[in-house]
């Protein structure tokens, strides 16, 4: 095979943009595969059919031309629903799998109403590998590389590489295994090896399949993928020499370190572009920003904060509300916040002592901080195009988007200096007037306090707070680049499989 050969990839992902969204990962599935096929690759997606998803919004129906077929599920054998629809905005084919009443849950990956992870997630994600892989045996199209999504696929190249060793179908497709938290790792008992038809031989002490006496799907994505990918090289640096970036695995990612790359995430400027988002109040631009003051009028209002006669700077959050997030040093600063002259609008759910955290700040400085606890992707943007600056204090941070947002809307970012914040963040330096944020290395109140305080003290200076709204505007964190570095890896790894 040629390497310009290598060009049918098919990516299995537990989420894509726009069909649902819980994370980052979501804006990845739904991007990445447009920018891949504009490059003359072949891209297929394949996701679980959550009910959740509005069948009649994206035109999704069932796969007639799929012949119907049946994964072994323990003593049974599950009907496998396949539903097909195109990824809008472009040609690549969606699939979705369905069957057994897996995906039939009002959560994606939590129940709402413990937010805790649903009793049988071993079984669901066993299901979505198995009946994935069996899908693209009946889809009758080649298939160089699949290109596996965190936990929830990582059981693909497992399944792959013991029960379909010996198929010829499997012989020469390669895989790509991408990181984009190792926090959420899929931890299960033993008992997932059965439900996805691996030999209980392979749980032994030190095999991909075994950790600390349970099964770790990023483990095993992490050892039988061709090549590993993550989210950022600074990342893909932190998770294998540091426990509390690699959570375990760094050990395993060591071992791959040669085989580990970092890839930054880009952003899609069709949806992430002031001068023409159909969610914000008021257009602007790098040369024009008065659109940014009548969003920033449009917020506060939206968030019933009061509009004071003198301009007061507003920092914005937009987040998952959760550990890494750095938002336990926000509740140990924020009495050393609110004494100074700003305000903060907050958008995100997750943890419950988070929801309270912010509940009980909002109730104490009603006049200074507003909080919304869901998720709502137009106040998302309305606040990314309304504050002057944007907070994301993370303890870790595989690549982060927000900031990406944050400098297409001309608001500074004030971040810590790990993952993907330390690669697309510089420090503002106001005697050589260069940067496009404020950055802090330590993980304290104490220092990302100094950072909030360094960028309230530039806002005062106009002309030089304008200079740093447009450095950033004027930056370009697209997908392309990222697409052509995902193209060299799936050309490695079929070059690798075909023995060139």
């Amino acid at each position: 095979m040629a390497k310009e050969d290598c060009k049918n990839i098919v990516m299995f992902a537990a989420e894509a943009a726009p069909f649902v969204k819980v994370g980052g990962l979501a804006d990845v599935t739904g991007a990445l595969p447009k920018v891949l096929e504009k490059s003359g690759a072949r891209i297929t997606l394949v996701m679980p059919a959550y009910q959740l998803i509005p069948r009649w919004q994206f035109g999704i129906g069932p796969a007639v031309s799929v012949p119907s077929f049946e994964v072994p599920m323990g003593s049974e054998t599950v009907p496998v629903e396949v539903e097909q629809t195109t990824l809008p905005g472009s040609n690549v084919p969606v699939y979705f799998l369905g069957g057994g009443g897996y995906f039939t849950r009002e959560g994606v990956y939590d129940d709402p109403l413990t937010r805790l992870g649903y009793p049988d997630d071993a079984q669901r994600y066993a299901f979505f590998a198995k009946a994935g892989i069996e899908l693209l045996r009946r889809l009758d199209a080649p298939v160089d590389v699949v290109h596996c999504h965190d936990a929830q696929a990582a059981l693909i190249p497992g399944i792959v590489r013991t029960t379909y060793q010996n198929d010829p179908f499997w012989e020469r497709v390669g895989c790509l295994f991408t990181i984009h938290n190792a926090a959420y790792q899929g931890l299960y008992p033993k008992e997932i090896l059965g439900w996805a038809g691996i030999d209980s031989g392979c749980f032994r002490p030190s095999s991909p399949f075994e950790f600390w006496g349970k099964v770790n799907l990023m483990k095993i994505g992490i050892e039988l993928a061709d090549l590993v990918s993550t989210v950022s090289e600074t990342y893909a640096r932190e998770i294998q020499s540091n426990p509390e970036y690699g959570c375990g695995l760094e050990g395993s990612l060591w071992n791959r370190r040669h085989d580990l790359f970092g890839i930054l995430n880009g952003i899609d400027y069709d949806e992430w572009n002031p001068e023409t988002d159909p969610q914000i109040a008021a257009h602007y631009s790098a040369d024009d920003l008065h659109g940014k003051e009548i969003c920033r009028i449009e917020l506060l209002r939206a968030m019933k904060l009061p509009e004071r006669k003198e301009r007061t700077p507003l920092i914005g959050i937009v987040s998952r509300l959760a550990d890494q997030k750095g938002f336990d040093l926000i509740g140990e600063a924020i009495e050393q916040i609110v004494s100074h002259d700003v305000q903060m609008v907050v958008l995100g759910t997750g943890q419950r002592k988070y929801h309270k955290l912010f509940e009980d700040i909002s109730a104490r400085y009603p006049d200074k901080i507003a909080v919304k606890l869901d998720f709502d992707d137009r106040l998302a943007h309305e606040i990314e195009a309304g504050s002057d600056m944007f907070l994301m204090p993370s303890r870790y941070e595989p690549c982060g988007l927000n900031q990406l947002y944050s400098l297409r809307y001309g608001t500074p970012p004030i971040v810590r200096a790990t993952g993907g914040l330390a690669d697309t963040i510089t420090d503002f330096e106001a005697r050589g007037d260069r940067g496009t944020g404020f950055v802090f290395k330590k993980y304290s109140a104490a220092d990302m306090l100094a950072a909030i305080e360094r960028a309230l003290a530039a806002f005062r200076d106009a002309g030089r707070w304008r200079r740093l709204v447009e450095r950033g505007m004027k930056q370009r964190w697209s997908w392309e680049d990222s697409a052509r570095k995902y193209l060299q890896l799936y050309d490695r790894i079929c070059q690798r499989r075909n023995g060139r």
